[in-house]
């Protein structure tokens, strides 16, 4: 067969035969190919590497920044105002102040918020960089008859791979023989417990991929055994290549916050041109001509800069920077700054099972033994726990069935239990670490037990026999009976005048077939029918549980049996029992998903794991209820995209899935509006976690390539941290509701004063877009930050989330706005009316008849510090409130007044902001017109509680 006409790489090779797949592949297993081969298929098929799609670069990323609409304008009054002031100082009419102030001001403004948003915008996606760390750099071949070792980036579909314990696969494969060969797919499926592969099985099409036993994957590391392997799939086209492209392809979408921001510019701007286009047209009209041109350009400028809340990009920054802090106090790390605020829209959070929701710790739950259910408690691999029959707890040395399975348990192992830094952990298989962890809870210590019955044989487990068994030699102890008895009282029923025992571990249906006789109290007794048929049964139980089960059985023997007689020595077994084991939920885990659900969140397990594992560990945390529907992999892989959408909104319990349906089910969430958080530690979640509008990694567990995905990272691998992360990201989007209600109702109270000069007939602006900057970055800025960290409302996790699509102005923020606004103005426009009338006369200490404009600009400061104080809280006023409860408004209200003090007193400052000196009782006048915006939202809130409405 030529390059040319090799099968096409979508080719089912789990449900092709070995002899099958070497033929389309045009290889030989003993041979491999040839040199040429090779180098015509690297022709054909690539180099086997992820391939990266161009990203933004830096400058684009910074351009991007410019696009702003309300950058955009101010860029525009920037350029206006530096013409102006050209044109003054060409004209000789500048008046000795500091040329072009306003234009570099309103430009460093600009370039201010530019730089702030390329920061949180400029990290570059690194998920495709950690994906490309796990391809293998060496591999050993056979090509032209000989084994060799190539770059991985070499290999070429139809290669013969040889693999051993402790290689990484560095490509996916088809088996052609292998030998006890166990593979750790962790990475790819999510899944902790090693698999086992077998070469000569034949799979159906739609096997999901955690079960295509004939198959290897690039990425994944061999645990055990050896094979050799017929490469299928290599670059893009492997498994890991597929979930790079999924990376790539899924845009990111702008947060709630990000997408309101640019609707609040939008609306902004909108407005302040329409209100521009009015006050020149009105100015023309009431002048009669263009006389006063400059003076309506000047009117413009002022306008246009008061508008755009400069400080709020600031604020915001720093807000969500806040709120970073206080997550990372709680175990969770942010890695994208906006991904604060979206947590608190979070509807629907997509957790992955294994070591998420669960502790990724094998513990025995039940041993059945004798006819009887005994339960065992405990967490992880800690040696501790009680033994209970009927829900009575129970001494398990009490029980003469109970301690020759938790010998069986210790001996027939190969997994070690210790203490490192105070922790229990495991050395080896989790699977037997439960098993050493169970015998250690009664009281049988392994190293003791390893004295007593010291291994002289086995007979390694191996996927055909679905079983291990090892012999041990009795050591006798003096015990002072008779010689018959000198053995370890708990091993006087089974033996007799043998001195050894063989204990078998493995498949119960399997291990029980060959056993002949059960272990009852103190003695083994004919095991008949009914026992037979009641074990089973028991066994089918446990399983639908989502229990792992285990056979234990023994017999006792004359001599060590020789070598590779294990099928004629496992037989005429004796049968101890059954052990059943869980990955155990986290204990913290239940509290939190109730939490969820009051909090109007509705938790999802999806997980590569089986559909009863799934279900019982989804049942128990109320993640689902019981008899709820379940969707599996192959389910998934018939439906359509709109059939998984109609469906999405009714299971909660997803298994056996692959990266792919993990996608589908985030983006069929998303299209039914549903604000989607997913967590994930493996490199199978990285594509669903882009995807997701929050994307949470595992910090402990967790791979590169997921955290490079994600927009958050836990600290502690513990969802509880989710539920106070959502919390947080719910006290931060309020906080910032009620800072922009603080920002843009002086905003409008400016604009609708300054337009207002013109149309009254008054000689000049009364606020020059420097004095303007200075309001919206230090008298609205200072406030807006302390106000952006007040407390929670206790009832923040007792109501379901905001929906993110809401726009900013939802919930009464939007009429609050222009109503205030409108005070503001009022207020303001009556004191600027009579202060311009005021100030005209002639006055005996030679004071500047322009200061009008000066106590214009101070009562609209000092107004907002009032507008701060009273804007704490909604709907209590401010004397329920405790002064001290947040001491950052109280000294930002009096910092802020003191600068703005400073401004009319100091004379350089005054000099550079162009303000004039009052005297004590224009300021104090200034200061009762400010006090006025205090008393208006007090009495609002006096209102809204006398007619029982609710404020914003």
């Amino acid at each position: 067969m030529s390059a040319n006409s090799l099968p096409d790489v979508a080719t089912v090779w789990h449900g092709l035969e070995v002899e099958k797949s070497l033929e389309l592949l045009s290889s030989n297993a003993d041979n491999g190919l040839t040199s040429q081969e090779v180098q015509q298929r690297l022709q054909q098929y690539g180099a086997n590497e992820l391939e990266e799609a161009a990203l933004r670069s830096s400058w684009e990323i910074l351009w991007d920044q410019f696009k702003n609409v309300m950058l955009l304008m101010l860029i525009a009054v920037a350029i206006i105002s530096g013409i102006l002031d050209l044109l003054a100082l060409q004209a000789g009419t500048a008046s000795g102040e500091v040329p072009f102030k306003d234009t570099i001001a309103i430009l460093a403004i600009v370039i201010l918020n530019g730089v702030l948003g390329y920061l949180q915008e400029s990290r570059a996606e690194k998920a495709l960089a950690a994906l490309k760390k796990m391809a293998a750099p060496n591999v050993r071949v056979i090509r032209d008859g000989k084994p060799m070792e190539v770059a991985g980036k070499e290999l070429v579909p139809g290669d013969v791979m040889l693999v051993e314990a402790g290689v990484q696969i560095a490509a996916d494969g088809r088996l052609l023989e292998e030998s006890n060969l166990q593979v750790r797919e962790s990475a790819l499926t999510g899944e902790a417990e090693a698999v086992n592969k077998r070469a000569e099985v034949q799979l159906s099409a739609d096997t999901s991929l955690g079960d295509r036993i004939n198959l290897v994957f690039q990425g994944t590391e061999v645990v055990q055994g050896r094979a050799k392997v017929l490469v299928t799939n290599t670059g893009m086209e492997t498994e890991l290549g597929k979930i790079a492209a999924m990376l790539q392809s899924v845009e990111t979408e702008p947060t709630p916050l990000q997408q309101r921001m640019t609707q609040l510019g939008n609306v902004l701007v909108t407005g302040s041109l329409i209100l521009v286009a009015f006050v020149v047209i009105g100015g023309i009209i009431r002048t009669g001509g263009l006389s006063q041109v400059q003076q309506l350009l000047e009117v413009s400028l002022s306008m246009a800069v008061a508008v755009v809340p400069e400080g709020l990009p600031a604020v915001i920054t720093v807000t969500l920077a806040l709120g970073t802090q206080r997550m990372v106090r709680r175990h969770a790390l942010i890695r994208k700054l906006p991904a604060v605020e979206t947590l608190g829209s979070v509807t629907t959070i997509c957790s992955d099972k294994t070591g998420t929701l669960t502790q990724n710790k094998m513990v025995v739950q039940s041993v059945y033994a004798n006819q009887q259910y005994f339960q065992i408690t405990g967490e992880g691999y800690q040696p501790n726990g009680e033994f209970s029959l009927h829900h009575n707890t129970i001494v398990p040395a009490d029980y003469p069935e109970i301690p020759p399975i938790l010998v069986a348990c210790t001996v027939c192992n190969d997994a070690i239990l210790q203490q490192q830094e105070g922790e229990w952990v495991i050395l080896g298989d989790p699977t037997e670490g439960a098993l050493v962890t169970l015998a250690a809870k009664a009281g049988i210590e392994q190293d003791q037990w390893n004295s007593k019955l010291p291994r002289v044989g086995e007979f390694p487990f191996t996927s055909e026999r679905k079983r291990m068994s090892v012999i041990c030699r009795v050591e006798h102890v003096e015990t002072g009976i008779s010689p018959l008895a000198d053995v370890d009282p708990l091993l006087r029923g089974l033996v007799t005048s043998e001195g050894y025992l063989m204990f078998s571990k493995g498949s119960p249906e399997l291990t029980l077939a060959l056993c002949s006789h059960i272990y009852t109290v103190n003695s083994a007794i004919p095991l008949n029918e009914e026992q037979h048929s009641s074990i089973l049964a028991e066994n089918d139980r446990m399983a639908s549980k989502g229990l792992r089960v285990l056979g234990f059985a023994y017999k006792p023997l004359m001599k060590i049996p020789p070598e590779g007689t294990g099928e004629a020595s496992e037989q005429e077994l004796v049968w101890l029992g059954l052990v059943g084991m869980l990955d155990a939920p986290r204990p913290e885990v239940k509290a939190a998903v109730q939490e969820c659900r009051e909090a109007g969140i509705r938790p999802i397990m999806i997980t590569g794991d089986h559909q009863l594992t799934a279900r019982a560990i989804a049942t128990e945390l109320d993640i689902a209820r019981e008899g709820e529907r379940a969707f599996t992999g192959q389910d998934l892989q018939r439906m359509s995209d709109q059939e998984l959408e109609e469906n999405v909104d009714l299971v909660s319990i997803y298994a056996r899935v692959s990266p792919e349906h993990k996608l589908r089910i985030v983006q069929a969430l998303q299209k039914r509006g549903r604000f989607v958080a997913m967590t994930g530690d493996g490199v199978n979640d990285a594509p669903a976690l882009k995807q997701a509008d929050i994307g949470i990694a595992m910090g402990i567990t967790g791979t590169d390539v997921s955290k490079e995905a994600s927009d958050m990272v836990l600290l502690d691998d513990n969802f509880a941290t989710i539920v106070a992360a959502s919390k947080e990201g719910r006290v931060v989007y309020t906080n910032i509701r009620r800072f922009i209600k603080y920002i843009l109702g002086s905003n409008i109270g400016e604009v609708l004063t300054i337009a207002a000069a013109p149309l009254l007939g008054l000689a000049d602006v009364p606020l020059t877009p420097l004095q303007i900057l200075w309001m919206n970055l230090v008298t609205d800025g200072l406030p807006a930050l302390a106000l952006a960290v007040e407390p929670p409302e206790p009832d923040v996790m007792k109501r379901p989330p905001f929906t993110p699509r809401e726009s900013i102005f939802a919930r009464g923020l939007g009429s609050y706005m222009i109503r205030i606004g409108i005070i503001f103005a009022f207020t303001t426009i009556i004191l600027m009316k009579w202060a311009h009338g005021h100030t005209q006369l002639p006055d005996p200490s030679g004071l500047s008849p322009e200061r009008w404009k000066t106590m214009v600009f101070t009562t609209l400061c000092i107004a907002q510090m009032g507008h701060a104080i009273a804007i704490r809280s909604n709907s209590r006023l401010t004397i329920e409130m405790n002064p001290f409860s947040n001491l950052f408004v109280l000294g930002a209200v009096v910092l802020t007044t003191i600068l703005q003090l400073m401004l009319v007193y100091v004379p350089p400052l005054r000099n550079f902001f162009g303000t004039d000196v009052l005297s004590m009782q224009e300021l104090v006048i200034c200061l009762g017109f400010s006090a006025l915006m205090f008393v208006w939202i007090e009495l609002e809130k006096l209102f809204l509680r006398f007619m029982g409405k609710k404020s914003v």
